[in-house]
């Protein structure tokens, strides 16, 4: 049996963890397998309010899943329950992609090609300085396409989310701040800003599931993991 030590400051190799992440893994390698709910029950709360928590430990590797059997302590344990470092820590900046931009006055129809043609879920739509105004996902430009509004003539700057309903990565932010976020609000990727003068941001590029992804599997081949 594993067992994470809990300490006044909950953090294991330079990867901060919550109180309740770090309890969720001490309940998972006594009580292994076992259920999400089992785990919410002797946590005191509802599995909803533990799922962001299970996510975020599945991708750093502490803890994993069979379905129909439940939680067991992850891959980060080896050599006697000494958790493999993942580089989850790295900056936004280290591992940001470059953004896919449009205006606000480019019309739907733009939008969808410049989607398909850049192949992203997002779109970021910023003013000409660069500056965010607004997200327009997948989800946006069907909802428009599907009420047979002209894709041709209306502008992007009616169907976008605006701030401040925009979720946001800092390039100092970890990427493990970054992937909270991105559970937390379930979205897909997450435009990286600098604030500017008048309250404004600028955009410097954007993080994704998939530099997600990629730093999960550059994590477990230094840990000697086989994916």
């Amino acid at each position: 049996m594993v067992c994470l030590k809990k300490t006044n400051s909950p953090e294991v190799n330079g990867i901060e963890l919550t109180a309740r992440q770090l309890e969720i893994v001490d309940i998972v390698t006594k009580h292994a397998p076992i259920t999400g709910d089992q785990i919410a029950e002797k946590l005191g709360v509802s599995k909803p309010t533990i799922r962001s928590d299970l996510a975020i430990l599945a991708m750093l590797g502490y803890v994993d899943a069979k379905p129909k059997v439940g939680y067991f302590a992850g891959s980060a344990f080896k050599d006697g329950g000494r958790p493999v470092s993942p580089s989850l820590h790295l900056k936004v900046r280290d591992i940001q992609g470059v953004p896919v931009v449009v205006q606000g006055a480019a019309s739907v129809y733009d939008a969808v090609v410049t989607m398909f043609l850049e192949n992203v879920g997002t779109l970021i739509v910023a003013d000409a300085e660069g500056h965010l105004e607004g997200i327009v996902s997948r989800k946006d430009l069907l909802k428009v396409t599907i009420t047979g509004a002209s894709a041709q003539t209306m502008p992007i700057h009616l169907v976008m989310t605006r701030h401040p309903n925009i979720v946001t990565a800092s390039p100092d932010d970890t990427v493990l701040e970054a992937a909270r976020k991105m559970i937390h609000h379930q979205v897909d990727s997450l435009p990286v800003v600098e604030p500017v003068e008048g309250g404004k941001q600028r955009v410097l590029g954007r993080i994704t599931k998939t530099h997600m992804t990629r730093v999960l599997a550059e994590s477990a081949a230094e840990g000697g993991l086989t994916i």
